[in-house]
């Protein structure tokens, strides 16, 4: 038998052992929704804690200096986000995941023992590589696995376990810093979520490339002619979700480094720091159970907005806010208006491409949604030395509500039921 028929009869035998949909893959789902747990963990050790540790420890005043370390998380986590994206299909998705946990396993070490900043810069340099690599990837073998009917839910429950973690993560770190001192036992589970992380990977985690060829020939949509272009910005629904997204992280990356310095300066102990730091990402992930099975059902271009808006207008709010029950109330609608959007990005965007473009453009998606963490704390720095903590919150305020108008003004009408689009045409369903 020569070559040429040995791959027609692999390809044939591939085709009939190969199936999509969430239950006849739940045991790699659920695998895959727990390694990401362990990745979202990752960046939870530094969410509530890493801005007093720079004022504590390393006596750096400035807020934008303070920013740094997010600006370099999202600058090397949104060009890891393009690359894997681009090399989803060539080098497959499982090796990608298993390089991300490599890069990260040095991270809580450096922040143990981090003599100077430039060390924790470059942690963070690491961790947004890690973050790149390993949640890309997780999001893109979820997505392939699960087939088209159900990648709100999958998405939902993606996002679910990995902002969980962070909360969970941030809260910990929190209570163990305010109980032991800041470093170094906070950062003890980041030993324990990356290595558990890396033999996972290696060890059960399935290569999912032969479940997009599997979609790619019953798939209704034409190929882009330009993955880059017409995610960024030419494509009017991909384009849309994608400054939405850029624009989501940029309040988040504010949010991030900003507020627990906002809340020490207000004389909140580092407890309850943990208790409001960690409400916004827990009520975020807890919600996208919900909010991801919606996608699947409802009107996007109205949930994306939605959620903008609420993101929009409870940012202007933390401006009059003054106690703890307040805060706790703003983080909490914070959230709900991040669980709105975030599955609906990753589905819409998914929705949008033919399977052999996804990874593609959601590595491109994802590049300028995460170049929103360093937009954000650049500007949130910037602001925040010049004229002091509450304009930075004014002005991303704002932005995101021009963000929610953007999506109203020229986003199309998603139907739940995406109707085939005549053939050679590349129809926004």
């Amino acid at each position: 038998m020569n070559t040429k028929k040995r791959m027609v009869i692999n390809k044939s035998e591939e085709s009939s052992t190969v199936r999509l949909g969430l239950k006849e893959n739940w045991r790699q789902f659920l695998l895959l929704v727990i390694i990401n747990g362990f990745v979202g963990g990752m960046v939870g050790l530094e969410r509530s804690i890493l801005p007093q540790l720079a004022e504590v420890e390393f006596h750096i005043e400035a807020k934008t200096a303070i920013l740094s370390f997010i600006i370099v998380f999202g600058v090397f986590k949104a060009a890891s986000n393009y690359f894997t994206g681009n090399l989803a299909n060539k080098l497959g998705r499982k090796k990608l995941l298993v390089w991300g946990w490599i890069f990260g396993i040095p991270v809580p070490f450096i922040l143990m023992y981090a003599g100077s900043w430039s060390w924790i810069i470059f942690a963070n340099i690491l961790l947004g590589i890690n973050q790149g690599l390993a949640w890309s990837s997780t999001v893109v073998m979820k997505i392939d696995i699960v087939g088209e009917k159900q990648r709100g839910l999958a998405m939902g429950l993606n996002e679910f376990a990995g902002y969980l973690s962070v909360a969970l993560v941030a809260f910990l770190t929190g209570y163990i810093a305010a109980e032991y001192g800041l470093r170094p036992y906070p950062f003890y589970l980041g030993i324990g979520l990356a290595f558990i992380g890396f033999f996972a990977s290696l060890l059960l985690v399935k290569e999912t490339q032969q479940h997009v060829r599997q979609e790619s020939t019953s798939s209704p949509m034409s190929r882009l002619k330009s993955v880059f272009r017409e995610t960024s910005w030419k494509d009017r629904n991909l384009g849309s979700v994608t400054q939405a997204g850029l624009v989501n992280n940029l309040n988040d990356g504010m949010m991030w480094g900003l507020l627990p310095l906002i809340l020490t300066t207000k004389g909140f102990s580092l407890e309850q720091v943990g208790w409001i730091t960690a409400a916004y990402p827990a009520v975020w992930g807890l919600g996208q159970l919900f909010t991801g099975n919606m996608v699947d059902h409802s009107n996007k271009k109205r949930m994306l907005y939605g959620g903008m808006f609420l993101q929009g207008v409870t940012i202007l709010l933390l401006l009059f806010a003054d106690t703890f029950a307040q805060y706790i109330a703003l983080a909490i609608a914070l959230g709900l208006g991040t669980a709105l959007v975030y599955p609906t990005f990753l589905a819409t965007i998914a929705g949008f491409t033919h399977p052999m473009d996804r990874a593609g453009s959601l590595g491109i998606f994802r590049f300028w949604r995460d170049l929103g963490y360093a937009i954000g704390a650049i500007l949130t720095g910037f602001l925040a030395d010049m004229l002091g903590m509450r304009v930075p919150v004014l002005v991303i305020g704002l932005l995101t509500l021009l963000s929610a108008t953007i999506i109203m003004v020229r986003m199309r009408t998603t139907p739940s039921v995406t109707k085939k689009p005549l053939e050679g045409k590349h129809i926004n369903p």
